[in-house]
């Protein structure tokens, strides 16, 4: 058994591994380089005439990008994901097609068809057992994983010394991305009992995010103040996952507000007229997909639709499609300066409408910009975050007096204390410990926490790929 990273070592983009099991290999995810990775070629630049299968974690493009460009290199294997990332799937490479390649709505459908073809969803804790050419068998299992809707880390158990029987054999979990705990919306991602080699992301390994129950407190500060101001509050988010815990969230604080409920939000007549817009044809659709899977919803999500209320679909969230729609909207925003919450993807302000929001209202100081999520090295996100006096958008130099806020809380990845504790439920194991999709900083802080608490493990920093704990009697696959 070998394990290859082929992204994702030394960045927290273009996630893609791949095991290798003999002369045959299974890959795990096939994403797209974001941010200062960016120009990166997106040719697949490895080998894949022995690679069996595609395992796919999620499908935030990050994970899944570069599917286009495996399938032009000629991969025709299954591709193993959950139902809901199955479903989630076409949707997500139709925009990424658009965006990276300008391809019509003929030419993304006849991809897409093809996509649908090789899936095969799998639910959630059922294992599948894959027969490799040369006979031996690999267990597969999607286990929930909290980050977005059917995000899953992925349990292998493969063969021991060419033997048929997967359960006797070594067991190899790839994380994907975890999420935090205590969400509203998401379960909790619960570790496997037993793990001889665990592959496990570090997107926040040296950070602690605010807590989630501080979260909606925070937020609704920002509209109350806004509301007496004035002005748009713009919030990037990512069409998958990102956006539906902010509709959620400003569910509750409209309805905590009308109700007279909480005595934080005293703008009662203001929160009961505040337009909320979601400004993303792809996020409505992936909305409309997580209603489709309610059953994956945490339990004080379903208790909110048993009590019939609507957490995503809420009278006062107004859905802009058309493009035309978009840029009056843009337009009678910048030339009135009236209230309104307007999410909007990209999550990174790396393309899409958040663009033109931000290109006509970062220089009004009645602006507020709320920044929810990882924002990658080298993208705009990253730079607001910097609260520069200007910045480039569209060709053109844009003055910054907009407020630039920073919420951790509404982040999906989990923080350095969701992550160690992840792996120190871990009952049994690991023996090895590879730890990627990070920073250089994040991977190493990590590692080091991770190390306290599994004295035993070797611990391998990829972005350096700095052995950690090495026990003597540790044998190197």
């Amino acid at each position: 058994m070998n394990i290859i990273h082929h992204g994702a070592r030394t960045g927290v983009t273009g996630s893609c591994h791949e095991i290798r099991i003999g002369n045959y290999g299974l890959l795990i995810d096939c994403g797209l380089f974001q941010g200062e990775e960016g120009g990166r070629l997106l040719d697949i630049d490895f080998p894949i005439e022995h690679i069996r299968a595609l395992l796919l974690t999620h499908c935030h493009i990050d994970h899944v990008g570069r599917l286009p460009w495996l399938l032009a290199a000629g991969f025709r294997g299954p591709i193993y994901a959950t139902e809901a990332t199955a479903a989630l799937l076409p949707l997500m490479l139709e925009d990424g097609l658009k965006i990276h390649l300008g391809l019509n709505k003929v030419q993304c459908s006849r991809f897409t068809q093809l996509v649908q073809q090789l899936l095969k969803p799998i639910p959630f804790d059922c294992r599948v057992e894959l027969i490799l050419p040369s006979s031996e068998l690999v267990s597969i299992c999607f286990r929930p994983a909290g980050h977005i809707l059917g995000s899953a880390y992925i349990e292998l158990v493969l063969p021991e010394d060419g033997m048929m029987n997967p359960p006797c054999g070594r067991k190899v979990v790839f994380s994907g991305d975890l999420g935090p705990s205590d969400t509203p919306l998401h379960v909790d991602p619960q570790p496997p009992e037993q793990v001889d080699t665990l592959i496990i992301e570090s997107t926040y390994g040296n950070k602690q995010h605010q807590p989630v129950s501080q979260r909606e407190q925070h937020l609704a500060s920002l509209i109350d103040r806004s509301l007496e101001d004035g002005g748009a509050i713009l919030i990037p988010a990512f069409s998958v996952g990102r956006t539906q815990e902010l509709l959620f969230d400003i569910e509750n604080l409209i309805a905590k507000a009308i109700t007279g409920i909480s005595k934080q939000l005293d703008s009662t007549v203001k929160w009961h007229q505040l337009p909320v817009i979601l400004d993303s044809p792809l996020a409505m659709e992936v909305t409309q997909q997580y209603v489709t899977f309610q059953r994956l919803w945490a339990k004080e999500a379903k208790q909110r639709v048993i009590s019939g209320r609507h957490p995503l679909s809420f009278e006062q969230c107004v859905t802009i499609n058309q493009h035309s729609d978009h840029i009056a909207l843009v337009n009678r925003l910048k030339a009135t300066g009236e209230p309104a919450l307007v999410v909007a993807a990209s999550g990174m302000c790396a393309g899409g409408r958040i663009m033109n929001y931000l290109e006509a209202l970062l220089p009004e100081p009645q602006t507020d910009v709320v920044m929810v999520g990882y924002q990658a090295r080298g993208t705009l996100g990253r730079q607001l975050l910097e609260q520069p006096e200007s910045v480039d958008i569209n060709n053109r130099r844009i003055d910054v007096n907009a407020a630039i806020h920073s919420l951790s809380g509404y982040s999906a990845h989990a923080d350095q204390d969701d992550l160690v504790q992840f792996v120190a439920n871990i009952k049994h194991g690991p023996t090895q410990i590879r730890i990627v999709h990070g920073d250089v900083a994040a991977q190493e802080a990590l590692a080091q926490k991770l190390a306290a608490i599994k004295p035993d493990c070797e611990i391998i920093v990829t972005a350096t790929e700095t052995q950690i704990n090495r026990p003597d009697n540790f044998k190197v696959s």
